[in-house]
C-alpha cells in the first residue's frame, strides 16, 4: 500500500514498465535487473549482506564495456543511517532515516522503490509473544499498571457511592476527638513526661564517661530506666478507662523512646570501650575507624530522640537546606491520607466487625466470609498507613531535621519470603535489631536460628503490649501472631528454593498477612474488647 501511495514512485514504475515493453534495450533490462539486486540486498535477512563494486560493474555494464550504472551505486554499501544494530531496515525506514549526503538520498529511493514491495520477507527472526513466559518479564507492563490503578479508583469509587446511598453517612462528629478523649488527660501527663527518662540515661552516661561510677552500675542504671520508662505507661494505661486511640498512641510513643534509651546506652558503652582500647594502644588494628569522642553532648541526645531514627550515633548524615514548599505539600498529603484511613474504618470496618460473630466460637463459614470481606478495608487502611507514616511523616520530619538518611523503607512489596518482608518493610526497627539483638547474639557465639528466634520473640512482645495493654485484655493474639512468622518464613524460604519461583512466596505472603492474618486479628481483639466491656458493665 505504501508504494501506490507514493505518486512519484508510481509513475518511475510506469516509466520503467513502458521502456521495457517498448524494448528499451538490453541496457536498460540489465539495469533494472541490478536495481532488483539491490532491493534483494537491502531486505535479505541478513543485516550484513551489500553490493559489492565488482559485482555492479559485471552486472550494469553492456555488451561494448561501457558502465551504465551510477557510481553511488557501484561505490557504497546498502546502509540506513544509525540505526540499532537489532532493527530491520523496514523499520530503520519508517523511522524515516535522514542523511544529507547523497547516499542519504540513493537510499531513500532504494527504500522507496523496492522495500514497501510485496515480495519482500516479513518475517524474519524467531521472536516470542509479548505476554508467553520466556519474554513476559523483558517486556514493560506500564499500561497494564495504570490500567489496574483506574479500574482500582472506578471499582472503589462505585461501591462507595452505593454504600453512601444505601448506609448514609457514618462517620461520627466525636471520632478523633470526643468527652471521652478529654478524660484522657492522665495519658497525656504521661506522655508529657516521657522525655524525664532520656535525662536521666545522659546524666548516667555523663557519670560514666567521667568516671565515676563502674560498669556493672552503669548497666544496672540503664535496666532501671528503660524498665520503667515501658512499666510507666502500662501503669498509667490499666490504671485508667481510656479510649483505646489514646491508649495505643501513649504505648506506641514509649516503645520508640525504649528502643531509643537502649541504643543510646549500647552505643555509648561501646564508644567507651573504643576510646579506653585507643588510649592503652589496644585498639585493633583491623577495627575500622569508628566516629567517636571522648564524653557525650545533650545536644547530640535531644537531635536523636526527636530524629526519625532508632539507632544512636554521635553524628547523621544532613541535607543542607529545608524544601519548605515540598514540606507543605506533604503535609497536606499526609492529612489527606489520615483522613482516608478514618473514612474507611468509621464506614466500612465497624460496621463489618459489628455485624460478625467471634471468629474462634461462631458458624466457621460466617467467620470466613466476614474475615474476607474485612480484608480489603483492612489492606486499604494498613496500606495508608504505611505510606502515611514511613513516607509522608518521617520524610516530613527528616527535612525539617536536615536528617539526610531517607531509606525508611524498601520494596517489600516485592519480598519473596516472610524474612524478607520483614527485612524491608521497616527499616529503622531493622537496623535497630541488626545492631542490637541480632549481631551481638552472632557476636556471642549463638547460632544464626536462635539469634532470628530472640529478634522475633522481643518484636512479639511489644507488638502485644501496644495492642493488648491498650485494649485492657491479654489474649496473646498479637504475641502469636508475630511468632508465628518464624515457621511461615520458613516454610516460604522452602518454597522459594524448591520451585525457584518469586511468585509462589510473594502470593504466600500477600495471603497469610494481609488477606488473613490482619483481618483476623481486628475481629479476635473486637470481640474480646466487646466481650470485656460486657462484663465490666
Amino acid at each position: 500500500m505504501a508504494i501506490l501511495s507514493d505518486g512519484e514512485t508510481l509513475g518511475s514504475a510506469r516509466a520503467s514498465s513502458m521502456e521495457v515493453a517498448g524494448g528499451g534495450g538490453p541496457s536498460l533490462r540489465r539495469r533494472l535487473i541490478s536495481g532488483v539486486a539491490v532491493a534483494t540486498a537491502a531486505v535479505a535477512p541478513d543485516s550484513s549482506a551489500k553490493i559489492s563494486p565488482s559485482s555492479s560493474d559485471n552486472s550494469n555494464t553492456d555488451s561494448g564495456g561501457e558502465d551504465t550504472s551510477s557510481d553511488a551505486e557501484t561505490k557504497y554499501p546498502v546502509s540506513f543511517g544509525d540505526v540499532r544494530e537489532d532493527e530491520t531496515k523496514e523499520e530503520a525506514m519508517i523511522k524515516g532515516v535522514d542523511r544529507s549526503d547523497g547516499m542519504g538520498k540513493i537510499e531513500r529511493s532504494l527504500s522507496e522503490k523496492y522495500v514497501f514491495r510485496a515480495s519482500s520477507p516479513a518475517h524474519k527472526r524467531v521472536k516470542e509473544s509479548p505476554l508467553s513466559s520466556d519474554a513476559i518479564f523483558k517486556q514493560s507492563h506500564a499500561g497494564l499498571v495504570n490500567l489496574c490503578i483506574v479500574l482500582l479508583i472506578a471499582v472503589n469509587s462505585r461501591l462507595i457511592i452505593e454504600n453512601l446511598m444505601k448506609y448514609g453517612l457514618l462517620i461520627r462528629a466525636g471520632f478523633w476527638v470526643s468527652s471521652r478523649s478529654l478524660k484522657d488527660w492522665p495519658l497525656l501527663m504521661c506522655w508529657l513526661t516521657l522525655p524525664a527518662f532520656p535525662i536521666g540515661a545522659f546524666l548516667v552516661e555523663k557519670l560514666a564517661w567521667r568516671k565515676i561510677i563502674s560498669e556493672p552500675v552503669i548497666v544496672f542504671l540503664h535496666f532501671i530506666l528503660t524498665t520503667m520508662e515501658i512499666l510507666y505507661p502500662v501503669f498509667v494505661i490499666l490504671r485508667c478507662d481510656s479510649a483505646v486511640l489514646s491508649g495505643l498512641a501513649l504505648m506506641f510513643s514509649a516503645s520508640i523512646v525504649w528502643l531509643k534509651l537502649v541504643s543510646y546506652a549500647h552505643t555509648n558503652y561501646d564508644l567507651r570501650n573504643l576510646y579506653y582500647s585507643a588510649a592503652k594502644d589496644e585498639f585493633p588494628s583491623e577495627c575500622p575507624n569508628f566516629d567517636y569522642q571522648y564524653g557525650v553532648s545533650f545536644k547530640a541526645l535531644i537531635y536523636f530522640m526527636v530524629a526519625p531514627t532508632l539507632c544512636y550515633q554521635q553524628s547523621y548524615p544532613h541535607n543542607t537546606c529545608i524544601r519548605r514548599g515540598w514540606v507543605i505539600r506533604q503535609f497536606f498529603k499526609w492529612i489527606i491520607f489520615t483522613g482516608v484511613m478514618g473514612f474507611i474504618i468509621e464506614q466500612y470496618i465497624n460496621p463489618i466487625v459489628k455485624n460478625s460473630e467471634h471468629p474462634l466460637q461462631g458458624n466457621f463459614l460466617n467467620a470466613i466470609e466476614r474475615v474476607l470481606k474485612l480484608s480489603v478495608p483492612v489492606l486499604y487502611v494498613w496500606l495508608c498507613m504505611f505510606y502515611g507514616f514511613f513516607h509522608l511523616w518521617l520524610n516530613i520530619l527528616a527535612e525539617l531535621l536536615h536528617f539526610g538518611d531517607r531509606e525508611f523503607y524498601k520494596d517489600w512489596w516485592n519480598a519473596k519470603t516472610i524474612e524478607e518482608y520483614w527485612r524491608t518493610w521497616n527499616m529503622p526497627v531493622h537496623k535497630w535489631m541488626l545492631r542490637h539483638i541480632y549481631f551481638p547474639c552472632i557476636s556471642n557465639g549463638f547460632p544464626k536460628g536462635v539469634a532470628i528466634l530472640i529478634s522475633f520473640f522481643l518484636s512479639a512482645i511489644f507488638h502485644e503490649l501496644c495492642i493488648a495493654v491498650p485494649c485492657h485484655i491479654f489474649r496473646f493474639w498479637a504475641f502469636m501472631g508475630i511468632m508465628f512468622q518464624v515457621p511461615l518464613g520458613i516454610f516460604t524460604r522452602y518454597l522459594q528454593i524448591k520451585f525457584k519461583n518469586s511468585m509462589v512466596g510473594n502470593m504466600i505472603f500477600w495471603f497469610f498477612f494481609c488477606i488473613l492474618g490482619q483481618p483476623m486479628c481486628v475481629l479476635l481483639y473486637y470481640h474480646d474488647v466487646m466481650n470485656r466491656r460486657v462484663r465490666t458493665e
